[in-house]
Parts: C-alpha cells; structure tokens; sequence
C-alpha cells in the first residue's frame, strides 16, 4: 500500500534546518542561498531541474549559478553528480562530526582527563548561556574542542575569544578562528599573555592614528595599511620616534606609499638597527656610498658587488 499526498505544489512549505542557518548562513552568498533554497522547495516533490532552468528560476546568471553549485557542493550542503543534485543530510552532518570514538586511559591520565574537562565544561556552560541564551547549536560544542586543542587556550582566553566576537557583533565561526589563529600567532595561551598582547595592541593603534595624522591622511588606514604598521610595532619593535625617520622620507612625494615605507623600516630590522643613531648613521653610510657610486659611474670606475646593493636603495635615502 503506497502512501501520498495531495498538497498542491503551490500550497506547500519547504523546511530549511536551523542547522544551516546556524552554521552556513553567515558565511555564505546571498546568491549561493537562493540557488540552495530552491533546490530543497524542489527536493520534496522529487522534481527534475538542470542548471539553465535554475538560473532561469532564480533570475540569476549561469556562470553564477555554477558558481553557486561548486560552492554548495565544496560546503557540504549538497553532492552534484551527473546523475544529479543530492541534498545532504545535515543532521546525520553533525551527529558524525559530534561522534568521537573512546579511548581506554591508564587511571592517572583519566583523573588528569576528567580535571581538564570539569573546568572545560564549566566555560561551554558560562559560553551557552552568556552567548547564545542556552540554546547553543551542538556542532559549537565541537568547534570549542578543537580551539582547545588546536590553540592550546587556557578555559579564561576561550571565554575571552567568544567574549571579543560577541562584542564586535561577529559571533560566526569564520572570524572566531580568524581571531583564534591572531592570537595564536602571537603566543597567546593565558590571560596574562592576552592582557600583554591588549596593551601592545592599544599603543598600535594610538600609532596609527599619529601616523595617519603625520601623513596628513582625511581618510581610514585600509586592512592593509593597518596591517604594515602592525609588523612595525608588534613584530619588529619600532616605536613611533623610529617609524618616524621613514615618514620623513616620504615628504618629497604627494602621495605617500605604505610599500615605500615598508621597504625602508623592513630594511632597518633586517640590519638590526633599533635606534635614532643607528639608523641615522647607516642612512649616513648609504648615501656617501651611492654619491660614491655615481662620481665613477660616468668614468666607467670599477663598481663592487656590495656598491651595487645600495644602489637599489636610491629612492630610500637620497
């Protein structure tokens, strides 16, 4: 005895798992998710559909339409083949990621085991019910297990991780390990690593607002330039009286350029010269040689491999 239903393709509802939209709405196109939409209102009526008719239906192009099939297909969220579209479960998804085989411990490493889990679990609870009203989807529970893992975070800075996202209206996963992997980067594991990476953090930013205003900018600092003065601080320990001696080089220019810039401050680190009077008497150094350098080029005087090297470095300190 077969089983159907008289529901009026018009009259029926399509059900989208709270699972996509907790885990891949965020991330994904608004292209991609018209594209994906459609295929489960038809995936409930077993209809057939090719890729010219689904950018017919979505009013989207076919290039972008394919673009959108790669995607979903890459994402998990459906199998393309030449048979077809199979839309995949995404419960069945989570269950096996959730899924991890036991292992026996001897009873030292389970009384070790259970103490790291009792103050794990206890910031998975502080994090479902400061972050998500109680209600955290469970493949989060696995992600927080491989930030621990991965990252090597104390349960504080976990907590903190969650806390910053939240606080910058950016609670998806994407920019959580983007901000996971920063502070990795910059050998963060406890609170007292996180404070001291804050206050590096807070005097960059002071820099480049002076830098900003030195150089005479009416607009932001892009993701870029930000990026530069980041290494310059945070990486290779200038201050702004140092960064200073390269922004004076640029006055010579209408539009100063960070890669410009970057060239004469990476330069600086790679020699080792950390103060005003080290660098003041290389740049010293660099220009007598290159004067040098040009007084016998047009003698055809012999010019030595270590000459030429500085010649490179014209534009920097001329």
């Amino acid at each position: 005895m077969k089983i159907t239903s008289n529901k009026s393709l018009l009259l029926a509802d399509t059900q989208v798992s709270d699972i996509f939209i907790s885990e891949y709405f965020a991330d994904i196109d608004g292209d991609f998710v018209k594209v994906y939409l459609y295929c489960l209102y038809l995936e409930k009526f077993g209809k057939e559909i090719d890729v010219l008719d689904l950018a017919k239906k979505t009013g989207l192009e076919l290039a972008r339409v394919k673009q959108a099939m790669d995607y979903l297909n890459g994402a998990g969220l459906i199998i393309a083949s030449e048979n077809g579209i199979m839309l995949c479960d995404l419960k069945e998804k989570e269950i096996t990621k959730l899924y991890r085989p036991k292992l026996s411990n001897s009873p030292e490493e389970a009384e070790k085991t259970l103490k790291v889990n009792k103050k794990r679990s206890e910031v998975v609870t502080m994090i479902n019910n400061t972050f998500f009203q109680g209600i955290m989807n469970t493949s989060w529970y696995n992600d927080i297990s491989t930030i621990f893992d991965k990252y090597g975070f104390e349960e504080d800075v976990v907590y903190s991780l969650f806390k910053y996202c939240y606080d910058k209206h950016a609670l998806h996963k994407k920019y959580l390990f983007t901000v996971a992997d920063a502070w990795y980067q910059n050998k963060i594991k406890n609170l007292d690593d996180l404070d001291r990476y804050y206050s590096e953090y807070e005097k960059t930013n002071k820099i480049k607002k002076q830098i900003t205003k030195k150089l005479g900018f009416t607009r932001n600092l892009t993701e870029y330039e930000e990026a530069y003065i980041e290494k310059w601080t945070m990486e290779f320990g200038y201050d702004l009286s140092l960064i200073e001696l390269a922004l004076k080089k640029t006055t010579s220019k209408s539009n100063p350029n960070f890669e410009y810039i970057n060239k004469i401050i990476t330069d600086w680190n790679e020699k080792g010269l950390k103060t005003k009077e080290a660098i003041e008497e290389y740049s010293k150094q660099v220009v007598e040689k290159n004067k040098f350098i040009k007084q016998n080029k047009d003698t055809n005087a012999y010019v030595n491999t270590d000459q030429q090297e500085y010649n490179d470095l014209d534009r920097f300190y001329l």
